[in-house]
């Protein structure tokens, strides 16, 4: 497909080949399926999550979010964070615009260090995604929180063992219980 896409045209594709696919500059980017272990771990984070999230908020795993950088009709941006943390919504289906998005995780996968740390990173901050948080799974298991201010994010120092946010909501997360 040689065409530019907008994010509706992009939309209507539905799945469009193995593995996942998102949308950068109108141009669809094919990413291969993540392995079982990084799965797992993206499971065991949305349970310890789920249960400490404010009522006003949800987790989703790998759902696609307009990053709103772009008009309609304009060749568009959509990012397929691992997880998500929105605005509970009422209505089903769509995409998850980047203004309903309070936290987006990426857990890094041996084929996703640059993208995760660089170009999503980047992405994220210009759509206005307030947290972001940088799982990586190499021994030891630890969480790079980023928090966004004035268009770019600034990076705590990555946390091992157990992580305590205030903010976007208070949580714990428990690192080790990621890869068990």
């Amino acid at each position: 497909m040689t065409e530019l896409l907008t994010v509706a045209q992009y939309a209507a594709l539905g799945e469009v080949e193995a593995g996942y696919t998102e949308l950068v500059e109108g141009r669809l980017i094919r990413s291969p399926k993540a392995l079982a272990d990084h799965n797992f771990a993206c499971g065991n984070l949305i349970m310890q999550l789920a249960g400490q999230l404010p009522e006003d908020l949800q987790v989703t795993y790998a759902v696609d979010v307009d990053l709103e950088l772009a008009p309609p009709g304009k060749p568009g941006f959509v990012r397929r964070p691992d997880l998500v943390v929105s605005r509970r919504r009422t209505a089903e289906g769509g995409l998850v615009r980047a203004g309903e998005v309070v936290l987006a995780v990426e857990v890094l996968s041996f084929n996703s260090h640059y993208t995760d740390r660089r170009a999503k990173r980047l992405d994220y901050a210009e759509a206005g995604i307030p947290f972001y948080w940088i799982v990586d799974l190499d021994e030891p298991v630890s969480l790079t929180p980023l928090r966004l201010t004035e268009r770019r994010y600034q990076e705590a120092s990555a946390e091992t063992g157990v992580y305590e946010a205030v903010e976007p909501f208070p949580c714990r997360i428990q690192m080790d219980r990621l890869t068990e």
